[in-house]
């Protein structure tokens, strides 16, 4: 069986303040953490082993998700003392694996609906060293470019730039064999995108692109962890449509409206005539009669005036910022 590290240690420095108190990984999204959606989609593959590799805030992980059992699986947690970069990080936390051959590691900023179960066969029936999810984008400049010949070999893996060479990029899910696990440094600060897998390429050694082009989407600005939430919701992830989520103990008054991809936490409060539009309110909200938000992420336990206007804009505990 097939186990997997979750790379969940980042600042999300694009999110603050958002991430002040609460890493970028537990943001909500259609109602859950966003680390809980990729759990899920884990398991779905059939992995039911996985190590968090935590760092910033990762304090906050263990009482949300304890040992796993109640989503049938079993959980461990690797804390980095200091952010050791992405190489670093599955390094670190490899020493909590069981052993299994096959390692899937997948980064804690991302929504897919790509077919994990099919790419871990494919890297099987490749003989790989390493699989990567790949898929393509309009405007490839903001992310690392995947190369791959006919036979989808990665040919080179090349980080951000101005004028890409294609618009294949590195998706952020990868099946290791161990031997590439334990080719990494340990108790060092590396980048697995920038350092080793150019040096494995490099080597001439098996590497593989699994090209799906299944919704996928980085969640690390605020427009785009919007959009997830959205997405979610509408049911563009599979599950059924919806025209909002509402958590449990939330109160809506008949007169207000909840629209367009909305998602309210637990004991949120709506109330008469007010407007909740394409927007995420998390646990502990309170919205005042005739207030309007739209297109906006509201931080917990925050209390929204009456007849006030929120658009486009973060409301944090210390105040509201625009995206």
């Amino acid at each position: 069986m097939t186990e997997a590290i979750l790379l969940v240690g980042g600042m999300g420095t694009r999110l603050m303040p958002l991430t002040r108190s609460t890493p970028k990984p537990m943001l909500p999204v259609a109602g859950l953490p966003v680390t809980e959606h990729q759990l899920l989609m884990a398991k779905r593959a059939g992995i039911t082993s996985i190590v968090l590799a935590t760092s910033y805030l990762s304090e906050i992980f263990i009482p949300y998700f304890g040992d796993g059992s109640r989503w049938g699986l079993d959980l461990r947690y690797a804390v980095e003392e200091q952010p050791l970069g992405t190489g670093g990080a599955i390094r670190n936390a490899s020493a909590l694996l069981n052993g299994d051959p096959t390692v899937v590691i997948f980064n804690g900023d991302v929504l897919t609906g790509h077919d994990l179960k099919k790419q871990i066969d494919f890297h099987a029936s490749n003989k790989a060293e390493v699989t990567l999810h790949l898929t393509h984008v309009d405007d490839a400049r903001a992310y690392g470019c995947v190369p791959i010949d006919a036979n989808c070999r990665v040919s080179a893996f090349l980080e951000k730039m101005e004028k890409p060479v294609t618009n294949t990029i590195n998706a952020g899910c990868y099946v290791f064999e161990r031997s590439v696990v334990e080719f990494i440094p340990e108790n060092t600060v590396v980048s697995i995108e920038r350092e080793i897998f150019p040096q494995l390429v490099a080597q001439g050694k098996n590497i593989f692109g699994f090209v799906d082009d299944s919704y996928w989407l980085d969640i690390g600005t605020p427009y785009a962890l919007l959009k997830g939430s959205r997405d979610l919701v509408a049911g563009l992830l599979g599950g059924p449509h919806s025209e909002f989520l509402a958590g449990k103990g939330c109160s809506i008054d008949n007169d207000a409206r909840v629209i367009a991809g909305s998602s309210l936490g637990n004991n949120v409060q709506v109330g008469k005539g007010s407007l909740i539009d394409g927007s995420i309110l998390c646990d502990g909200v309170s919205v005042g009669p005739g207030a309007e938000i739209i297109g906006s992420f509201i931080a917990p336990g925050t209390f929204i005036e009456s007849d006030s206007k929120i658009v486009d804009s973060y409301c944090a505990i210390d105040g509201i910022s625009p995206f």
